[in-house]
C-alpha cells in the first residue's frame, strides 16, 4: 500500500521515521491562508488538514494520505510561522510567561474514507528577557515554526513544562495517528523500529 506523508515538515518527517514504514513525503499546494480563522483553534487546524488532504487526493487516489496541521493559541489569537524575525519576538514577548495551547489536526484518508482528530497540548514558557528572545532567535531555527519556537533539543531552553503530548507540539502526535492508521488497517506496533544494537 502506498503511503503518502502530505507535509514538507521534516519534524513531522522525523517522527514518522522512528516507524518501519515505508512512506513517500510529498507537500500540498494548498492554501492556508484560504481558510478564514472563526475564533475556534481546533476547527481551524482542522480545515486546514482537510484541505491539504483534498489537495493529494487526486494525485494519489489509491494512498494512504497522512496529512496535518499545527496551530499556537492564546486567548482568541492564532500564532502562525512568523513572516519575519520582528514579528517572530514579538510573538515570544507575547507568549513568555504565559501558558499557550497547540493544536495539530490530522487527517488519514484511504480513498473516499476520511478519518479525522485533533489533539491539544498545553505549553508554559518561561519568562525571557528580550536578550534572551534575541539570543535564543540566533541559535534555534525558527523560521518554519508556529509561533516562531522549537519545543526540541537546546530550543526547549524556553519551555517551563508541557501537559498533554509532546509530540504534538512537534507537529505529529503519535497516539493520535496510531488511532486514525487503525481505521484504515496500519498497525503502528506492527512497525515499531528496533532500538536494541
Amino acid at each position: 500500500m502506498r503511503f503518502i506523508l502530505g507535509s514538507q515538515s521534516p519534524r513531522r518527517k522525523e517522527i514518522l521515521s522512528h516507524f518501519d514504514l515505508p512512506f513517500e513525503q510529498v507537500g500540498s499546494d494548498f492554501i492556508e491562508e484560504s481558510v478564514p480563522f472563526q475564533g475556534d483553534p481546533a476547527a481551524y487546524a482542522q480545515a486546514i488538514a482537510n484541505g491539504k488532504s483534498d489537495t493529494l487526493f487526486p494525485l494519489f487516489p489509491q494512498a494512504i494520505i497522512v496529512t496535518a496541521d499545527t496551530v499556537v493559541y492564546r486567548n482568541g489569537k492564532t500564532y502562525g510561522k512568523p513572516r519575519d524575525r520582528e514579528e517572530s519576538f514579538a510573538f515570544l514577548r507575547e507568549l513568555a510567561g504565559q501558558c499557550h495551547s497547540v493544536y495539530t489536526a490530522m487527517t488519514v484518508r484511504h480513498q473516499h474514507k476520511i478519518f479525522q482528530a485533533v489533539e491539544e497540548t498545553r505549553v508554559y514558557l518561561n519568562d525571557l528577557t528580550d536578550e534572551q528572545i534575541w539570543t535564543y532567535q540566533e541559535n534555534v531555527h525558527w523560521a518554519d515554526k508556529a509561533a516562531g519556537y522549537a519545543i526540541q533539543l537546546p530550543g526547549s531552553l524556553i519551555v517551563n513544562r508541557v501537559e498533554g503530548c509532546y509530540y504534538n507540539v512537534m507537529g505529529l502526535p503519535i497516539n493520535t495517528l496510531r488511532t486514525l492508521l487503525g481505521y484504515v488497517g496500519i498497525d503502528l506496533w506492527k512497525f515499531l523500529k528496533s532500538s536494541s544494537h
